[in-house]
């Protein structure tokens, strides 16, 4: 049987998954170094960045670049990766067919 997809109450819920994802990123150096290497977003940058939904999308999509960083984030969130993707899609929309598999 296919997992059926957690309910998120919404965007806002996704949201909140994205920045605590991103506290999680910013709270060990090394992370938050190759975050920011990989977005060219500058520390001074990320706060006001954070407030903008497409950049909380492009948060949980680093994330699901990085397997292990994403089950890193989901178990010390205490939530199912699955979640975290759900959520990444609720936030940036449905995986395009140029993405990849």
């Amino acid at each position: 049987m296919p997992l059926k997809p957690p309910r998120l109450s919404g965007p806002e819920a996704a949201e909140h998954v994205a920045i605590q994802a991103l506290t999680f990123i910013a709270a060990d150096p090394e992370r938050l170094g190759g975050f920011l290497a990989a977005t060219g977003i500058g520390p001074a940058d990320l706060r006001a960045a954070a407030r903008e939904s497409q950049f909380l999308g492009g948060v949980l999509d680093y994330l699901a670049g990085d397997e292990p960083l994403l089950l890193a984030f989901a178990a010390e969130a205490n939530i199912d990766a699955v979640t975290v993707m759900f959520a990444r899609e609720v936030l940036t929309g449905p995986p395009r067919e140029d993405d990849g598999p």
